[in-house]
């Protein structure tokens, strides 16, 4: 059986706060994780939750306090391990003042590429982003989400088998938001793994295989976007044209308008006696849609019942 692309173990993280009197803090709590070979994972959660500590673990850019972790087969402390992934860090740092093919062809060199290899590898990237138009065209004139994009490229220089994105779509415009979903839906068209972080829900559930759900550092779930969320009807949604009449005034009342048309929430068990009252009412019924939780409810409600928890912070000890 073929080792997972990524795997984690118990990955544990504390962090010194405090001036005088310091104490541990613990960003991530003990995560253990699984990511099969060409996956689109997502990696959850609101500020603070913990992503970017732990893809910085993943890179071996800091240190765990315990656990461990593998990227196809080989342990996140070996150097070697590093030919085989690509990694865009949340904030990334390019020199603006070299154009999109001077900057990959740059960092292509550390690589070890030939010239002509170069050449080529460059051009099949920009044009894999989108960017060959623009690839004469210094970094400080590229919108944000062009920004991104040669970042993401410059993380596949290497052909790497597993790419992590951290927050690739934060602060992007929905063009860019879209680009960069395109890039991504291209790289696991290729077998690549892609690992990303992300709060913006919409794009998750839009993209990934799977995800994981992470909250103050500990894991609350990981599956399919659908199996997290369940099939689970929570209502039903009818929406309708009617003209003014007294006798709807009680559904009107429950319903919200937009233009001329009215949408109605009701229980499920309720549907039938709604759809009569509209009936003889005249009234024309334009959908009858279920309700079901999105992965944005789900999310939520994780996050409420942490902050409705009265207990302190995971990890907090004094130290010497």
């Amino acid at each position: 059986m073929a080792p997972p692309a990524i795997e984690i173990d118990g990955l544990t993280k504390d962090y010194p706060v405090g001036f005088w009197r310091k104490r541990m803090r613990r960003s991530l709590d003990h995560l253990s994780l699984r990511v099969e070979e060409g996956e689109v994972f997502g990696f959850l959660g609101p500020n603070g939750a913990g992503k970017t500590t732990t893809l910085k673990l993943l890179m071996n850019l800091i240190f765990p306090t315990e656990g461990t972790a593998r990227i196809r087969g080989k342990s996140i402390e070996d150097v070697q391990m590093h030919r085989e992934i690509g990694y865009l860090p949340e904030q990334p740092y390019f020199y603006d003042y070299l154009t999109g093919r001077e900057l990959l062809d740059y960092y292509a060199q550390f690589f070890g590429y030939d010239r002509a290899d170069r050449r080529n590898r460059v051009a099949k990237l920009l044009e894999l982003v989108g960017l060959t138009g623009a690839a004469n065209v210094q970094l400080r004139k590229y919108s944000k989400g062009m920004l991104q994009r040669v970042g993401i490229a410059q993380a596949i220089l290497n052909d790497p088998n597993v790419v992590f994105l951290d927050e690739p779509m934060s602060g992007l415009d929905p063009v860019g938001r879209r680009e960069v979903r395109d890039v991504i839906l291209d790289l696991k068209q290729r077998g690549c793994t892609v690992f990303f972080s992300t709060h913006i829900l919409s794009d998750a559930e839009m993209l990934c295989d799977r995800v994981a759900v992470l909250v103050e550092g500990k894991l609350q779930g990981v599956g399919a976007p659908k199996e997290i969320v369940s099939f689970e009807v929570q209502g039903m949604e009818i929406m309708f044209e009617v003209d003014g009449t007294p006798v709807l005034a009680g559904l009107i009342d429950r319903s919200r308008k937009t233009g001329s048309r009215y949408q109605l929430e009701v229980p499920e068990a309720e549907l039938f006696h709604a759809l009569d009252q509209l009936r003889d009412a005249n009234a024309r019924v334009f959908s009858v849609m279920p309700i079901r939780p999105t992965l944005e409810d789900y999310f939520m409600r994780l996050v409420q019942r942490k902050k409705d928890k009265a207990p302190p912070p995971a990890v907090e000890v004094a130290t010497r």
